[in-house]
């Protein structure tokens, strides 16, 4: 038998390592690429001064306006929340002014004696405006005339109208159960004070006017507490 030569083998060979390379090309390809850190160039003192010189600064002129803003904004929320605070423990005013008011009905109209006895019996005890246009107690005694005090109807205690409770002869608070007898002092807490007074008159034109009362109030015999 005669030998097979050799060089028959020789395009296998070549067509293997043709396809070995091909295939560590394609391998390589998607090899991910080593991470090289970019080292950074060093900050000079130069331009850290040059930085600082363009930065904003508020000279000391600003920096005290602006203080004084913030303070004022400060104070303006705290008195706007304090000040009804405050209040809602004061004790109301009543009374007190210069000259006379003239009473006056639940429409604003002036009030008269006789218009006021006509349609109110003995021992009625009616709202209207007195001074300040606070509500103010319009009494008609037994006698069928006109007393000559009015009662302010503000509770002493938080400013509740006080209402007239004829079948109890008093002025009893439903807020808070403050009660007062038929001439407004008061005879049951928390309440501290009497119903404040006004002078009772009647003008040349018969019109019922509130004055201030001023003098010692007969109830307590002390100075009244409303001026």
């Amino acid at each position: 038998a005669s030998a097979v030569p050799l060089c028959t083998n020789f395009p296998n060979s070549r067509m293997r390592f043709l396809l070995l390379a091909s295939i560590l090309a394609v391998v390589q390809g998607f090899a991910p690429s080593p991470f090289v850190a970019k080292a950074k160039a060093p900050v000079s003192k130069v331009a850290l001064n040059d930085a600082a010189a363009d930065a904003f600064v508020p000279d000391m002129e600003r920096r005290n306006i602006m203080n004084l803003i913030l303070v004022s904004s400060a104070g303006a929320t705290i008195a706007g929340l304090g000040g009804p605070f405050v209040y809602f423990f004061y004790p109301p005013g009543a009374g007190g002014g210069g000259g006379g008011t003239a009473a006056k009905d639940a429409l604003g109209n002036e009030i008269t004696k006789a218009g006021w006895l006509a349609s109110h019996q003995a021992g009625d005890h009616s709202l209207t405006q007195g001074l300040k246009g606070d509500a103010t107690y319009l009494i008609v005694k037994e006698d069928k005339t006109i007393e000559e005090y009015g009662l302010n109807a503000v509770c002493t205690h938080l400013g509740c109208v006080v209402p007239w409770v004829a079948s109890a002869n008093k002025f009893m608070c439903p807020c808070h159960g403050s009660q007062y007898n038929s001439e407004g002092k008061v005879v049951r807490g928390p309440a501290p004070l009497s119903l404040a007074l006004a002078h009772v008159t009647i003008s040349d034109s018969d019109v019922i006017t509130y004055t201030p009362w001023t003098e010692t109030d007969f109830r307590t015999d002390l100075k009244p507490w409303w001026i």
